[in-house]
């Protein structure tokens, strides 16, 4: 069975309907941004089936970038075409890139985000709860062996405990499920570490194939558009502007960047904040964290807090342009920089990806991915979780073990009631995630009023 070139699986206006609410909803870092698609493409709409959503995750989870905003473009592009996969790309970081290009503004007019912290207070506990209910949803459709169980829980260790880098983990797990297969490959059959699908069918089922057809010549074009298409801007900016410019710096240095964000945002920015304050010095070290807390507030990839830096990089270094024409400038093309390789690398493998689905070994390998990436996605609401209900947290040591521990004297009174009423909306009332967002950001707004 295949999926036809000559129509798309759903109306291309639907299609834009749903990748628009989808990016309105997409708080909380890679784990709540998968949190939301996994409750409206799987279970909800019934547009994907749960093998599928998870083999493209698996492949995304391998390449450096927002592995969220990839997996958009994955499922757009298996849902209509090129068109469909630009369209979720695109919606998937629009709006966070509008909110936080008018949350920069707003801070250097005002150098003042107490609104913003307000909302972002409401707003944080509701994600956490939302993130809590996709480890339970992906854990129980995903970890259905023993086996599964066991490396969920050796990679939520391996990341929160002995720190080990993210790739090294994503290794590990495909060797293990490649391994388990060529000596247990009874552990694949159908019913054991796939997961069940409950309801009616897909659209897109588990057993259909793409109707693309990976070749030298569509690669070759795929690869020669998008590369165009990423570094032209560059090229023109250091044309007009010098190559000296800030601005041609930061394209270059965040086209660079795009290239290292293995495992999430977390894992590049305390690279991109060190260049960024100590050797470009295009903002300070509070501000930095402030550019942070910014990005968390909208929603989107995390890796937009670098839209932020630039702005007040450019605004503060615009050369012969003004100050606010710079900072955009500065913001619009290292938002650019950063997200269209996540077009290129999936347009450009997805038709590989595709094929290799009904490679037994390869899908086992892929396999043992899924089941390490519900342990990434529980480790990221840990992390998201200490910085919610708690003012600081530090890190203690104890022979190879490093781990996260949050301060209890800093809880927060406010986070943890909104959280306490985020988490009975989500599991008692089973309330649509829109109004949850909702009633938590005007508990958060309502916090301006407290003394």
């Amino acid at each position: 069975m295949t999926i036809e070139a000559t129509r798309d699986v759903i109306p291309f206006r639907q299609a834009v309907r749903a990748w628009f609410l989808i990016s309105l909803q997409t708080f909380g870092g890679p784990a709540g941004q998968i949190a939301v698609m996994q409750r409206t493409l799987v279970e909800e709409k019934r547009w994907i089936g749960q093998q599928r959503f998870n083999h493209a995750l698996n492949y995304c989870m391998l390449l450096p970038g927002p592995e969220a905003q990839q997996l958009a473009i994955y499922v757009g592009w298996l849902l209509n075409g090129t068109r469909g996969g630009l369209v979720a790309g695109t919606l998937f970081v629009l709006p966070g890139m509008l909110a936080l290009l008018a949350l920069s503004a707003v801070y250097v007019i005002w150098q003042d985000t107490t609104v913003v912290t307000a909302l972002f207070a409401g707003i944080a506990p509701a994600v956490l709860a939302i993130v809590a209910q996709a480890v339970i949803r992906v854990a129980r459709r995903s970890l259905t062996h023993p086996l599964f169980v066991a490396v969920a829980v050796a990679a939520f260790a391996a990341l929160a405990l002995f720190a080990v880098p993210f790739p090294v983990v994503i290794a590990v797990a495909a060797l293990v499920g490649w391994t388990v297969h060529r000596l247990a490959p009874q552990v694949f059959t159908k019913g054991n570490g796939h997961g069940g699908d409950d309801g009616p069918a897909p659209l897109i089922s588990d057993d259909a194939l793409h109707h693309a057809q990976p070749s030298r010549r569509s690669a070759g074009t795929i690869l020669a558009v998008g590369l165009v298409a990423w570094w032209l801007p560059v090229a023109v900016v250091a044309l007009l502007l010098g190559a000296d410019s800030v601005f041609t710096t930061q394209g270059l240095f965040f086209s660079g960047t795009a290239l290292v964000t293995f495992g999430g945002a977390y894992a590049v920015l305390a690279f991109v904040a060190q260049r960024a304050v100590e050797t470009y010095a295009w903002l300070t070290p509070g501000e930095m964290v402030r550019g942070l807390a910014l990005a968390e507030t909208t929603p989107g990839p995390l890796i937009m807090v670098v839209q932020f830096v630039a702005f007040l990089g450019a605004y503060r270094d615009p050369g012969t342009l003004a100050p606010w024409a710079g900072a955009l400038l500065g913001a619009l093309l290292t938002t650019w920089v950063t997200f269209v390789p996540c077009f290129l690398f999936i347009f450009l493998g997805a038709p590989y990806v595709e094929r290799l689905r009904h490679n037994t070994a390869i899908s086992a390998a892929l396999t043992g991915i899924t089941a390490s990436v519900v342990g990434v996605i529980a480790n990221l609401a840990l992390y998201f979780a200490e910085h919610t209900l708690f003012g600081r947290t530090f890190t203690w040591e104890g022979g190879p073990f490093s781990i996260r521990l949050p301060e209890l004297g800093t809880l927060s009174p406010i986070s943890a009631v909104i959280t306490v009423v985020a988490l009975v909306m989500t599991f008692v009332f089973k309330w649509p995630m829109l109004r949850i967002l909702g009633i938590c950001a005007l508990l958060g707004m309502g916090t301006i009023f407290l003394p």
